[in-house]
């Protein structure tokens, strides 16, 4: 059975539904490849797909620990390449709330950073670049 089912809305634009819930997402092309830039291009979803993915493998690691990292928030940054046209490196910047994490609690969070769903599943000639600032 699909997860997503896409329609082509023309001008370079994307509807995404999510099958199981119902939720969509609009994709444009971005100003820089003939788009409008107007929502998410499908290389900003990649993008967040991996610092989404390796946030909510880290909230897993987290809650099963007793560790609260409630309010963490992410910068992503998408550095593209060209000839040929894609995503060269992805930076994650975590960004944790001040709550006196200990050096154990720090490291158990940071030891699932890199082994989930997303991480694996991409090209390893992408640079995946993971900031932790605590």
């Amino acid at each position: 059975m699909a997860t997503i089912k896409t329609v082509y809305l023309g001008d370079l634009r994307t509807e995404n539904e999510h099958l199981q819930s119902g939720n969509k997402i609009i994709t444009d092309a971005p100003t820089d490849n003939q788009g409008k830039g107007e929502a998410f291009s499908p290389t900003d979803l990649l993008a967040t797909a991996l610092g989404n993915c390796i946030m909510t493998i880290m909230g897993i690691k987290a809650r099963d620990n007793g560790i609260d990292i409630t309010g963490t928030e992410i910068e992503i940054t998408k550095i593209m390449a060209s000839d040929p046209r894609r995503v060269a490196e992805v930076v994650v910047d975590f960004h944790f709330p001040q709550k006196g994490y200990t050096t154990e609690e720090k490291q158990i969070v940071e030891s699932v950073a890199g082994i989930s769903p997303v991480p694996l599943s991409l090209h390893p000639d992408l640079k995946q670049t993971i900031i932790f600032n605590w």
